[in-house]
């Protein structure tokens, strides 16, 4: 048992470790033109939503994009292709592959430089009030992404608990040991 905790511990720290370097707190600003027309800025998703570095030539993001796409036909995404080549490039590796999410085209790789994205695939998911609620860098499963976008949809905004209920400290403890917990959680399942 001891064993098994050593390692659950071991792979925690490297998981933090990994995304030690992304943002915490308020997302930054996220603006760009989509691959498939329009703009997005992320400033006016206005709920929990998926932001999702990539890149064509990573293998690791290879073995996500199916989960990256069917997750974008139930909840708000965007990804954010790293250093892939030219936007008719980006859309032929797409329709090659039947993907179909919104994609920006981070070629000279501002946007992950502002994010403190140093490896793909990184998955970040925004809360409806523009804070960052879960970091990943690294595979995870498409449930795990599911779940951490549920969780952030009925999560309360930071301060808001204090704010909209008149709770004793006892209980915004044990509301800060469930949030602890869902996050252990929410790592456990990749």
């Amino acid at each position: 048992m001891w064993q098994i905790a050593g390692l659950l511990a071991v792979f925690l720290a490297i998981q933090a470790w990994r995304a030690a370097d992304l943002p915490k707190g308020p997302a930054p600003p996220l603006r760009g033109a989509l691959l498939a027309g329009g703009d997005f800025d992320l400033a006016r998703a206005g709920k929990p939503i998926l932001v999702h570095f990539w890149a064509t030539w990573c293998p690791i993001c290879k073995l996500e994009e199916s989960s990256i796409a069917a997750l974008a036909r139930d909840y708000p995404v965007v990804s954010v292709a790293l250093q892939s080549g030219a936007p008719e490039e980006l859309r032929a590796y797409l329709a090659e592959r039947g993907l179909d999410f919104p994609v920006i085209d981070d070629d000279d790789g501002r946007l992950a430089r502002a994010w403190g994205v140093h490896g793909v695939p990184a998955s970040l998911i925004i809360d409806r009030t523009g804070r960052i609620r879960f970091r990943e860098v690294g595979y995870t499963s498409g449930l795990g992404l599911r779940f951490r976008l549920w969780w952030a949809a009925r999560r309360p905004s930071v301060g808001s608990v204090a704010q909209s209920s008149p709770m004793t400290r006892s209980s915004r403890g044990a509301v800060s040991r469930v949030s602890a917990s869902s996050a252990l959680f929410a790592n456990i399942i990749r």
